[in-house]
């Protein structure tokens, strides 16, 4: 979908404001080059000065945050010894008896007043804790989001869907209002992987608002494309997000969401919908992937030029350099499995495995295989190496395609990690699927 189309759960709205790039790290190669170091910035500054979550929605959690509000140390209290203030116990000359004298009746004041305040603090702790601000009074109440309720297979009033899979539906909405159900309704079960949690799911979708009975912009839609993201993880709202979990690709849904399982009491005003408005989608599930799929097909060998590739399956491809090769100027592509899927556009995401490796010696430095979980990025986007986006723009969904990458569109002259400086690079990328993300 389009930046013109707004996208039900997609950028800009509450559930999915984390939109942004995937980590450097996690790139095929590491960051890229002038990528800007970070700024650590402890967790309870950043929540005095920006609101992590929309009013009336708890911050969401996402997998392996650190939620440690230790403050750290930039600066020691030990004050750093003048050699002009030091040797008190040593009677320098210049010093004198009252020198000597005074430094211990002061040294003797700072002891006692250490241990008054110690024994203050240890017999009137409950004194002391009381006379402090009461953090969570003074502080003005949060309104809490409205609990996803459970999801139901029926209700007593449903819309009325006509139309097959894989078309837009027609959604005839009924006369009587919602019962505040959210329901998930199979109405034609497909064939294909089943999407678990954390399985990457693309989707097309007809959607309406049952208060209005407006159409909402569709996945079917001149400008529109299918939504792909990541099941039950919150990467969308729930209508979405949940709807699809343990379904199967090829599988046709009715999914009615109440506000709470759609854009809250909020609203979405860029889409027309209120914030008491019961939505209707019609969910075609295109495609599943585990995050450690890999693709199968028949394999047309590289030409002789090329390095040679072995599969192994989940494991990072075996990549053989040829012997006596120059590094190329340009970029080189080749075509390893020719997937049927439609053409990967640019700014659309993509979902991929990869394999990298030198040119010069096939050494292996990076690979999404070893970690067990696919990588995605928008393409041409300049989220990766100029090697990437130009190599896989153009190429087909399903497609295992051999980039060889000279180092001008890689890591240049700097290198990184384990490329070294004016490395030409090779990839075998599995381009496993793609949509608006």
């Amino acid at each position: 979908m389009t930046e013109k189309t707004p996208s039900p759960g997609g950028a800009g709205t509450a559930a999915n404001d984390s939109s942004a790039g995937d980590p450097a790290a996690s790139r095929p190669g590491g960051p890229l080059p002038g990528d800007g170091e970070s700024i650590v910035v402890p967790p309870s500054i950043l929540k005095q000065q920006a609101g992590w979550a929309q009013p009336g929605e708890a911050p969401r959690a996402v997998g392996g945050t650190k939620t440690d509000d230790t403050p750290q140390i930039f600066a020691s209290n030990v004050r750093k010894s003048d050699p002009s203030e030091a040797g008190y116990d040593e009677n320098p000359p210049g010093v004198g008896r009252l020198g000597v004298i005074l430094g211990t009746v002061l040294a003797v004041l700072l002891a006692g007043s250490a241990v008054t305040l110690y024994m203050v603090n240890k017999d009137g702790s409950k004194d002391t804790a009381a006379a402090k601000p009461d953090a969570a009074k003074s502080a003005p109440p949060t309104p809490s989001a409205e609990p996803v309720p459970p999801v139901k297979d029926s209700a007593k009033v449903l819309p009325t869907v006509t139309g097959d899979f894989g078309k837009k539906a027609d959604i005839q909405v009924p006369g009587e209002k919602s019962d505040g159900s959210f329901v998930v309704k199979v109405l034609s079960e497909g064939t294909g992987a089943k999407v678990d949690k954390n399985s990457w799911a693309s989707v097309d979708y007809t959607a309406k608002d049952w208060n209005t009975g407006k159409d909402i912009p569709s996945s079917y839609d001149a400008d529109g494309k299918p939504q792909i993201f990541q099941a039950g993880t919150d990467a969308l709202i729930p209508a979405l997000d949940q709807a699809v979990v343990g379904k199967k690709a090829g599988s046709r849904l009715l999914v009615v969401a109440p506000p709470a399982a759609a854009f809250g009491s909020q609203g979405k005003a860029d889409m027309s919908i209120g914030p008491k408005d019961d939505l209707i989608f019609v969910i075609d599930i295109r495609n599943a992937n585990a995050p450690d799929s890999v693709l199968s097909g028949t394999v047309t060998p590289p030409p002789a030029d090329f390095p040679q590739v072995k599969d192994n399956g989940k494991k990072p491809a075996e990549i053989t350099p040829v012997a006596g090769a120059k590094d190329p100027t340009e970029l080189k592509s080749h075509v390893l499995i020719k997937g049927n899927g439609p053409k990967v556009e640019k700014g659309e995401k993509v979902v991929v495995q990869y394999t990298g490796a030198l040119f010069k010696d096939g050494k292996v430095f990076d690979s999404s295989l070893s970690k067990g979980q696919a990588f995605s990025f928008p393409v041409g986007g300049g989220q990766v190496i100029p090697g990437w986006d130009q190599g896989l723009e153009g190429q087909t969904v399903g497609s295992r395609v051999e980039l060889v990458i000279p180092a001008a569109l890689g890591y240049g002259d700097k290198g990184q990690g384990d490329i070294p400086p004016g490395a030409t690079l090779v990839f075998v990328v599995d381009i496993l699927d793609a949509g608006q993300g």
